[in-house]
């Protein structure tokens, strides 16, 4: 008799690449960013425009391995934001004003910024092949394991909601639910064929979903906060149903990144138990950079064979985070999860939209080597 996915995904050792890992985003080059303007404004084709995309990748993906890493990203070079340059290319999906949101950084200063609200206006389908094309270059240009970044399906939920939703569109939002996962299979599928083994969901709803204001926001549009980390881990679970048995599943949960500000805070308390245990994830890239995002205590609910990445070094600062100062958190943290099941990372990307955070290259180069350095010592 045949072997299920399920079973031989429960059969294969799901391990990432190094202990140092990373979210995916980095600084852009502001030759990128010169060129990807010129293109929005009309002054440069499409064709030129990649071809300049192509050789900033190519760099990256050499300044990556130069650092030690083992997982290699295109940087998220091609997007504006993390999320709105891939969910735009689902058939449904329509770009519509902003989710006014607080954002704050150290300084205790509000960021006035509204990130793009993606809005149903059809019925969702994926139509073609998102990331294939970006994957088959990337993985061109690293003798590493190329990992790919994606928005989580969330997104097209949390922040609009069900006023989001037409009803004359989808007047039962399982069929929603069922739409968006199959759109998602579509990708992962595409993915998978090109030979993509390492996929990331980036996901800001589920740790907005521990922030007491984000909360109250979220049942001021209709979300319930307390069903929702259920509904959202079956909708994840369906989006990755079919992938290959092989492929590393990951999650990052962000709260909010835009220019060294974030716009939610709070521990994994309220969605720690449901989302390490319901959901059907390899690896949780877990922000832990500040007192924002709570004691490590969550940890307790990680079971056998999944794995936790301490996002221990920040992003939104430049200020180095001392050897020490890591490996006594990562202690912390072994309090509550085998540290067989613990991994480091950078807390989050360092540009999550074409903006990127106020630090340098230099100290985005300083932070990589760190979470390189310490992974080493700590496990070998």
């Amino acid at each position: 008799m045949a072997q299920t996915n399920t079973q031989l995904r429960e059969d294969f050792v799901h391990q990432l690449p190094s202990r140092a890992d990373h979210v995916g985003s980095l600084l852009r080059p502001q030759s990128l960013v010169e060129a990807r303007t010129a293109h929005a404004k009309g002054e440069m084709s499409a064709e030129v425009l990649r071809e300049i995309e192509d050789n900033a990748i190519r760099k990256a993906a050499a300044y990556q391995e130069s650092l030690g890493l083992k997982a290699i990203a295109d940087g998220e070079y091609r997007r504006t934001f993390f999320h709105t340059d891939f969910l735009l290319q689902l058939d449904g999906v329509a770009e519509e004003g902003g989710m006014e949101v607080a954002f704050q950084n150290a300084a205790g200063k509000d960021v006035h910024f509204a990130p793009p609200r993606m809005v149903v206006e059809g019925k969702i389908r994926h139509v073609k092949p998102i990331q294939q094309r970006d994957f088959h270059f990337l993985a061109s240009v690293t003798h590493e394991t190329p990992k790919v970044t994606i928005p989580s399906p969330t997104m097209l939920h949390f922040r609009a909601g069900r006023e989001g939703i037409p009803e004359d569109v989808y007047p039962d939002l399982d069929e929603f639910f069922d739409d968006v996962a199959a759109a998602y299979r579509a990708e992962v599928a595409s993915l998978a064929q090109a030979g993509c083994r390492y996929l990331q969901f980036d996901d800001t709803n589920l740790a907005y979903l521990c922030d007491d204001q984000q909360r109250e926001n979220a049942r001021k549009r209709g979300v319930d906060p307390d069903e929702t980390p259920r509904a959202y881990a079956a909708l994840i679970n369906a989006a990755f149903r079919d992938a290959p048995h092989d492929m590393l599943r990951a999650i990052h949960l962000c709260r909010g990144n835009f220019r060294s500000s974030w716009a939610a805070e709070g521990g994994y308390e309220p969605v720690a138990e449901i989302m390490f245990n319901e959901l059907d994830i390899d690896a949780f890239f877990l922000e832990y950079d500040d007192p924002r995002s709570g004691d490590f205590a969550p940890l307790r609910f990680l079971p056998r064979g999944k794995t936790a990445v301490l996002g221990l070094v920040t992003t939104k600062l430049g200020e180095l985070e001392t050897k020490d100062e890591i490996k006594r958190r990562i202690e912390e943290a072994a309090k509550f999860a085998p540290l067989d099941q613990l991994a480091l990372s950078p807390q989050c990307g360092f540009a999550s939209t074409v903006h990127g955070n106020d630090i340098s290259v230099q100290q985005q180069s300083d932070k990589i080597g760190l979470v390189v350095d310490v992974a080493k010592e700590v496990w070998g």
